[in-house]
């Protein structure tokens, strides 16, 4: 397979494109963002990281993002969490950490409650949730929502906000919060049978640092690390920034490896 050229899998009638490096054990899940796709300097740095060690490293964009097909505008957390479980079931093998960023998190989370509910929990040894964005259609977008953005959501079924990662931007459509609620994680306790690690910028402009400190509080009390990096943004991606996420990494292949 040319490593330059994603292939694909249906699901659910859209074209997921997929790039799946083979190695060892643990493996390595890249879920990108709201938005991103796996081209992205984190989930490439990550993919570069696995090939030099010689582990697997697998990425995918969801419907609607990069390389894959499917409309963005009648994507939901659902559709995307079905899209990631079907990848890490046909391309992973083994145990497996799951590395999430903004929505991302927010899809791993999700992931593991439902292999856990399938009995697949095992093959998941390790969390790093990266500026995670966990619930953040109705714990961090809602109660900001002026009158006009419900009307505008209720008579034409979407909203859009400016964008500061892009000159197109952002839609949130009503099937999108309608949906968020019935994928809440915050909730009560999230077990994860697995080490976790936060990574969270404390100058984030879209995910304040108090949000990922109220995830710690829904997470079992051991085996979880929150680490605030003071002058980081929501993007964490700075050289600094992806040194500290493969150092992190490094510690939970390590702690998977034992």
């Amino acid at each position: 397979m040319n490593r330059d050229e994603p292939v694909f899998i249906d699901v659910g009638g859209n074209p997921i494109a997929v790039r799946h490096r083979p190695g060892n054990m643990p493996g390595l899940v890249w879920l990108g963002g709201y938005r991103s796709d796996m081209s992205g300097t984190k989930a490439a740095a990550l993919d570069a990281w696995a090939g030099e060690r010689g582990l697997a490293c697998t990425r995918h964009d969801y419907s609607g993002h990069g390389e894959s097909g499917g409309v963005f505008i009648e994507g939901t957390i659902s559709r995307w969490l079905s899209e990631s479980l079907a990848v890490f079931r046909h391309f992973t093998t083994g145990r497996q950490i799951l590395v999430g960023s903004s929505m991302g998190a927010w899809i791993a989370l999700r992931m593991i409650e439902e292999l856990h509910k399938a009995g697949e929990g095992a093959r998941v040894c390790g969390l790093l949730l990266l500026a995670p964005a966990p619930d953040f259609t109705t714990e961090l977008m809602e109660p900001k929502l002026t009158e006009e953005q419900r009307r505008a959501l209720e008579e034409q079924g979407y909203i859009e906000e400016a964008s500061e990662y892009s000159p197109e931007p952002n839609i949130y459509t009503r099937a999108l919060f309608e949906d968020g609620r019935a994928n809440r994680v915050l909730k009560g306790i999230i077990d994860t049978h697995c080490p976790v690690h936060i990574l969270q910028g404390m100058v984030d402009p879209d995910v304040p640092y108090t949000h990922a400190m109220r995830l710690v509080e829904h997470l079992p009390a051991d085996d979880v690390t929150l680490s605030l990096i003071r002058d980081g943004d929501h993007r964490l991606s700075r050289p600094q920034d992806i040194d500290l996420i493969l150092r992190v990494t490094a510690s939970l292949v390590d702690r998977c490896s034992g």
